[in-house]
């Protein structure tokens, strides 16, 4: 089981977990967006993964796609679009990014690694965001 890189804990917020991933609420207002981080120590890419652990991940990304759908309408933010990343520039573990996209955002269409700085969410979009995406995600 790996550690969790601590700094997804000062990005994010724990919603639970699914058979292969921790999942968290990216602490972003500008943006509907979730961060799966499968629990394989010492895994950084996509092939560290075994082939069942890949087709996982990838029934994972679509069942958080659902979920950010959910938190962009929770905090009025809807999105029509998904973007899917798996980068680890800054953080090498290995990590998904599901993030609701939409003209109205403040980053379209470029991407939104490295856009302005995030904006907290207040408490109330907090809790709805959260509730729906654990909704969404069946935890």
């Amino acid at each position: 089981m790996a550690q969790i890189d601590p700094a997804f804990l000062k990005t994010s917020e724990a919603l639970g977990e699914l058979p292969l991933s921790h999942v968290r609420l990216h602490a972003d207002a500008r943006f509907a967006w979730i961060v799966l981080i499968p629990r394989l120590a010492g895994a950084r890419e996509l092939e560290d993964l075994s082939s069942a652990a890949r087709a996982q991940l990838m029934e994972e990304i679509v069942l958080a796609s659902d979920a950010v759908r959910a938190v962009g309408q929770a905090i009025g933010r809807p999105s029509g679009k998904i973007n899917v990343g798996q980068l680890g520039n800054i953080t090498p573990q290995l990590h998904v990014h599901v993030v609701g996209r939409g003209p109205d955002d403040p980053a379209w269409p470029g991407p939104v690694w490295g856009f302005g700085e995030a904006e907290a969410y207040g408490p109330e979009d907090l809790a709805a965001a959260t509730a729906a995406a654990k909704a969404a995600l069946g935890l």
